[in-house]
């Protein structure tokens, strides 16, 4: 949203929207206002309210697989352990619509994966998750302007944020 100068306000279907163009394609942006457990249900009612396929949906969601750093752009796939998806992939019916994966790496020793997730990054962290979210924001963007395949092989295996070391 911040990439193409737009708000993510207007409440529908159990989320909040913005609407953008990008060369010369309408995008809807969305952020579900559901738990992340049933963001599916804000999902259905979006597609079907806008009459938009499955293979033109990206959903975009943090990874607790993925160290912090990279992205990950899959055509298709499970939810592996992610509830968020576990619920979209319940209320499309199928897992084959492309997600960018954002890394937040493993939950520290001691904390609930709840409270970590919910809880801001720390200082150290968010030099490198701002440089992730641009990166994640671009990968986005060839997503759509070349379509997941090419995406694909330019988005991952690097970490989106230069080396980690990881």
């Amino acid at each position: 949203a911040g990439r193409l100068g737009v708000t993510v306000r207007r409440k529908e279907a159990k989320s909040l929207t913005g609407m953008a163009i990008y060369r010369g394609k309408r995008l809807l942006l969305v952020k579900p206002l559901t738990f992340m457990n049933e963001s599916g249900q804000a999902v259905r009612l979006l597609l079907d309210y806008y009459n938009v396929p499955t293979e033109r949906l990206l959903v975009i969601y943090d990874d607790l697989d993925l160290l912090p750093g990279r992205i990950r752009l899959r055509a298709k796939g499970s939810a592996g352990g992610h509830n968020g998806m576990r619920s979209i992939i319940k209320y499309l019916g199928t897992e084959s619509f492309p997600r960018l994966r954002i890394g937040i790496g493993p939950v520290p020793a001691g904390m609930s994966g709840m409270n970590y997730v919910l809880s801001p990054f720390r200082n150290e962290e968010a030099a490198l998750m701002a440089e992730v979210f641009t990166a994640a924001s671009e990968a986005a963007l060839l997503w759509l302007d070349s379509g997941v395949e090419k995406a694909m092989s330019l988005v991952n295996g690097s970490a989106a944020a230069g080396d980690n070391g990881k």
